[in-house]
This record gives structure tokens, sequence and C-alpha cells, in this order.
């Protein structure tokens, strides 16, 4: 569709949350959700952009909310990226069913399924044109996927992470589906929106982002073509940018 435009990037990162894969209900996995996000990434890939992804695991188990309920936290957490994993496999079964070649790399040794997170092969299948899915967040517990988001954005040297949001189009003052009042903020620093508290990712991701120069795109992931829009340039959502 728009192949002869020129992508403002050559290599993103892009978070998803794992309730985006599971539809209007935000739960288990919707493969009609799935199946019109894989189109979108080959979209993109389409353009001649690497394509990196990271999955939250929310729709399938939240190990934050397990430990509220006796769950000891750091067991919660394993379980929680143990959910990133089955998102990830769901996303490249549905990415290769288009003809995008797609590989799983885990911070938790799962062979049978996933290769090892593995800097330097990932790179490698970045150049060969495939698809990196890196699930299992950071291999630890107490580490949210934003960070695991941030942190492989800037080992694998990603232009810009894009930060995916259902139903929210940017960064605003306060939440605005609470908030009647809340105005869109359309270009923020890293150091201001830390400063603000505003809660898009945790402080470590965002830390991470800052003092590494990572620009950050918030956008809605529910807008039509806004993954492909965002990746061409165009002034949607929120930019976080480091202080000149």
């Amino acid at each position: 569709m728009k192949k002869s435009q020129q992508p403002k990037f050559r290599r993103v990162l892009l978070k998803l949350s794992g309730e985006a894969l599971g539809g209007e209900r935000g739960v288990s996995i919707c493969p009609e959700a799935v199946q019109d996000m894989a189109a979108q990434i080959r979209e993109v890939r389409e353009l001649g952009v690497q394509v990196v992804l990271v999955v939250g695991g929310g729709n399938i188990f939240r190990g934050l909310s397990g430990s509220e309920r006796g769950i000891e936290r750091a067991t919660g957490d394993y379980m929680g990226m143990l959910g990133t994993i089955i998102n990830a496999l769901a996303l490249q079964d549905a990415l290769e069913k288009l003809g995008v070649a797609t590989r799983v790399q885990s911070a938790i040794t799962m062979s049978q399924v996933a290769e090892p997170f593995i800097r330097r092969r990932a790179v490698r299948h970045l150049e060969k044109g495939r698809v990196v899915i890196f699930a299992a967040g950071t291999g630890n517990p107490y580490m949210t996927t934003d960070t695991a988001a941030a942190l492989r954005a800037i080992e694998i040297n990603a232009d810009v992470l894009l930060m995916a949001k259902n139903g929210v189009d940017g960064i605003y003052t306060a939440d605005p589906k609470k908030d009647p009042k809340a105005k869109k903020i359309d270009n923020i620093t890293h150091h201001e929106a830390l400063s603000s508290r505003l809660k898009v990712m945790d402080t470590t991701a965002f830390s991470l982002c800052m003092d590494n120069k990572l620009p950050i795109i918030v956008f809605d992931l529910d807008a039509k073509d806004s993954m492909i829009e965002v990746v061409l340039g165009k002034q949607i959502g929120t930019l976080v940018i480091s202080e000149s």
C-alpha cells in the first residue's frame, strides 16, 4: 500500500501489550487480533524496516496481580514470563503463515520452542530480513516487559522504541479514560516525563531510554494504519526525546 514511501527508521523495536493479543476482552489469545497485528507488522517489514518485537503477557498472567492473591512475587513473575512466550509463539505462527520469516528468542532457556537470547544472533537475523520476537522479558523477576523492551532496543541499536497502546493515542497529562480534562502531549523529553510521573512505562525503562538517548513514540495501536504511519514518520502519538 505504501511501499513507494521511504520509512524514517531503519530498525525499530515494537513493544506490544499482551492484552492487544486478547482482542476486545484483552484476555487469552484472540486469533483475529493476532492475525491483524501480524498483517500490520508484515506491512512495516515490506518497507525494508528491520522489526523487533517485545510482547507482554498480561492477557495470560500478570505476576504483580498474582502476588496480590498470595503467589510469591518472583514465582508470579516467572509465570508471567511463560505467558509472554505463549504470546510470542502465537505471533510467530501468524507471521510465518503470512510468509514472514520470524525467530523467537527467549531470556529463559527453552530450546524446544525458542532460541536463547544472543544479541549478535538477533542482529544477524535482522540483517537477513527476519522479524525477531524477544520473549520472557529480561529473564529476571521484578522487571517489567517495558524494561525488557528498553534494554533490548538499546542492545540491538534500534533507532526508536515504539510503545503501542490500546485505545490511547499518546501521552496525556492524566489518564484520559478517567479525567476528561486530560490534555494530549505531542512532544516531551525523557526528563520531563519522569519528573511529571507520567505513567506510560515504568521508571526503570524510562531511565534506560533517557541515559542512552533512545527516542520513544507512544501511539494508539487500534487506530487504522497507525503502525505503518509511525514508521513513515507521520506526526501521530507522542514523541519522547532527550534534551538537546
